[in-house]
């Protein structure tokens, strides 16, 4: 009797970190899964892009969708960040490396729904420029142009 109320301790002790383990593995493989999926296209400040906001893009839980363009900033950029389209109601976002929403621009000054947005970097960083519809206006072709602009002398 003894024998056997070991052996099915043994298995229950040899069960709980085996379950461990195999959760570990699964999440870290998930992790890394995801990180390969999400991969923010690079752009060089100064030029334009032409490009199309699809169905395949992120979802932004609005019904929309987004893409991520990475750029790297200096402390004491004066940025401007153009956004536009034909096809649907432009938002642009200037989010920082942790995350958080450094700038964003609806609507421009100009009165139509291309975004305008002009911004002070106050660190030096790699930041996403994240163009995305407004709520559920749609996808298509856009064209994005980011441009430091110069100090007054």
């Amino acid at each position: 009797m003894r024998n056997k109320s070991l052996a099915v301790g043994l298995k229950q002790v040899t069960i709980i970190p085996a379950t461990l383990l195999a959760i570990v593995i699964n999440t870290t493989a998930a992790f890394a899964q995801a990180n390969k999926f999400y991969n923010p296209i690079s752009i060089p400040v100064g030029n334009q892009i032409n490009d199309t906001l699809s169905d395949k893009d992120i979802p932004t839980g609005q019904g929309g969708f987004a893409r991520d363009y990475m750029v790297k900033l200096n402390k004491g950029d004066n940025l401007v960040i153009d956004l536009a389209s034909e096809s649907f109601d432009c938002m642009v976002t200037l989010l920082s490396s942790n995350g958080t929403t450094v700038a964003e621009n609806d609507d421009g000054p100009d009165g139509t729904s291309n975004s305008l947005l002009f911004t002070r970097i106050v660190e030096t960083d790699n930041y996403v420029i994240r163009v995305r519809s407004f709520g559920e206006t749609g996808i298509g072709l856009f064209r994005l142009k980011v441009t430091r602009l110069q100090p007054a002398k």
